[in-house]
């Protein structure tokens, strides 16, 4: 059956499929003390899902196994789409000429939506699980959707190892993956767990812009660029403001420098639904956006998630952090936004221009 069912995920499009049991993950200790010292941040609903992170039994009664597989968003050079840079390239690129400033989009979000991309070829593995074990089978499918620990159900499986970044890394592919699993009833013989490749590697904790990575295997959402830019609601806290450079949905430094990386290769699922506007967009373009004009843009994508409020936040902060002058009058009229989240970081922004511009 799983040799059936490996074949099935990788002829739907899945780059690697293993499988585990329904049993709760061995961290969660660590999770239940991550959650108790408040560093998943205004990440509420981690807290109120939390007994069903830890225990499977939760989510589904009598679940005996569970399929981890992985997707990869890898670009493939001379492909013609290019995704951001390395780290050393974060700070935006700027043309003269023109007076443009582009800001930095994270990789997996130049793509349309994985939950969208995804999810039907989830549906159909789960169908298929579901008719392997017959009538009294159940199963749920979840793509980063549902209550589960997935890296630590991915690392149990087999697929891969969570780094010292505390993301997953595959041998075979890199940290260019997006991870998805189906509990099931069905009963299925576990693969042998993954164990931890990083060695003596630092690289990731010396990358991160703000320290976010405040030991190995332990990050501070708070400190997080990919959470200030994208769950934080609210106003980017000043000392974090600086750090964060152009990037306005997302960080990748972690994963970038990442030595793991040189076995990525372009996943057959996300290839098609590449997003080449997303990879180098002009911020004071961005910056007129309203509600309608925001939707319109990002329509299918994950960067709806930030919503335009959120959104444009931060984009005043990677114009601030830029000097880009010629972005006062976009900025200016930015400062007036009926949003006072959007307002306040408006003028910061103009504020940081004066100083690193004197003027």
């Amino acid at each position: 059956m799983k040799d059936c069912l490996r074949q099935r995920a990788l002829d739907l499009g899945f780059d690697d499929c293993r499988f585990t049991s329904a049993e709760p993950p061995e961290s969660t200790p660590r999770f239940q003390q991550w959650l108790a010292v408040g560093r998943h941040g205004t990440m509420g609903y981690l807290e109120r899902n939390a007994p069903k992170r830890i225990d499977p039994q939760q989510v589904l009664p009598g679940a005996r196994s569970i399929i981890a597989v992985t997707a990869s968003h890898a670009s493939v050079p001379g492909s013609g789409f290019r995704v951001p840079g390395s780290p050393g390239q974060q700070l935006g690129t700027r043309n003269s000429e023109l007076g443009t400033v582009h800001g930095v989009i994270a990789r997996y979000a130049c793509f349309a939506d994985y939950h969208d991309v995804l999810g039907k070829p989830f549906e159909a593995l789960a169908e298929s699980v579901n008719q392997v074990g017959g009538a009294a089978t159940r199963s749920l499918w979840y793509v980063d959707t549902g209550p589960v620990l997935e890296r630590d159900l991915a690392q149990r499986a087999g697929l891969g190892f969570i780094g010292k970044h505390t993301n997953l890394i595959s041998r075979r592919l890199g940290n260019w993956i997006f991870l998805g699993e189906i509990l099931t009833t069905l009963e299925l013989e576990p693969d042998a767990p993954e164990r931890n490749h990083c060695g003596t590697c630092t690289r990731c904790i010396a990358a991160c812009p703000t320290a976010a990575i405040t030991a190995p295997f332990e990050l501070d959402a708070r400190r997080c660029i990919s959470y200030l830019t994208i769950e934080f609601q609210g106003s980017i806290p000043l000392e974090f403001r600086a750090l964060i450079g152009t990037r306005i949905f997302g960080c990748d430094d972690c994963l970038e420098v990442c030595p793991w990386n040189r076995f990525a290769r372009e996943g057959r699922l996300m290839q098609h639904h590449a997003r080449p506007d997303l990879a180098t967009p002009d911020l004071t373009e961005l910056l007129a956006l309203d509600d309608a004009g925001f939707r319109h843009r990002f329509a299918g994508t994950p960067v709806l998630r930030a919503r335009r409020r959120g959104f444009l936040r931060n984009v005043c902060v990677a114009l601030g952090n830029a000097g880009a002058s010629h972005a006062r009058p976009a900025l200016n009229r930015a400062a007036n936004d009926p949003d006072p989240l959007i307002a306040e970081h408006a003028r910061w922004a103009l504020e940081r221009l004066q100083r690193l511009n004197g003027r």
